[in-house]
């Protein structure tokens, strides 16, 4: 398995559209509900590129056998008083990949991303429930607190989410 950091998704954007409909297709909470249509994740993938080329978002892809696999996103904190943290979103692994050590990698090289570009504090969001809140948890991520009824799952039901931070 390669994990790379990349600043630009032009290449492995068909790759990133198929991952993202087999996450929500999964059941995966990250804030589209299924069917996705191709034209929503090439639009999703095209406001990336944007935040990429902006400089406030740092993207990381895992690939095994050359095929991607895996994503996660940085989203960074342009605040004038926020510029030591940074959100954690969007961990997605494809469905065939699961249980192989592709979130903990892409959780990893993440974290040492976000040192480098001095940043001090993560915080990010998990369903209540989902398998990647003990990924977590594992990884030192401290919960804060939890909402409930956050997030519309595919049958319609409200689902509580919970506020994860790390300090690095």
């Amino acid at each position: 398995m390669e994990i790379l950091e990349v600043d630009s998704t032009r290449g492995i954007k068909p790759a990133l559209i198929t991952l993202l409909q087999d996450s929500v297709a999964s059941g995966a909470s990250v804030g589209f509900l299924p069917p996705l249509q191709e034209e929503q994740g090439l639009e999703y993938w095209q406001g990336i590129e944007a935040d990429l080329a902006d400089g406030v978002r740092k993207l990381w892809v895992a690939f095994d056998q050359h095929h991607l696999v895996g994503a996660l996103q940085l989203s960074l904190s342009t605040k004038a008083n926020g510029g030591h943290r940074a959100e954690v979103e969007k961990l997605m692994v494809h469905s065939e990949a699961r249980g192989k050590g592709v979130g903990r990698a892409l959780m990893l090289a993440m974290e040492q991303g976000a040192r480098d570009a001095q940043r001090t504090l993560l915080v990010l969001d998990s369903r209540v429930g989902d398998v990647a809140s003990n990924l977590y948890r594992q990884l030192g991520y401290v919960e804060a607190g939890q909402i409930p009824a956050f997030a519309k799952s595919a049958d319609g039901t409200l689902a509580a989410t919970q506020f994860f931070y790390k300090q690095l």
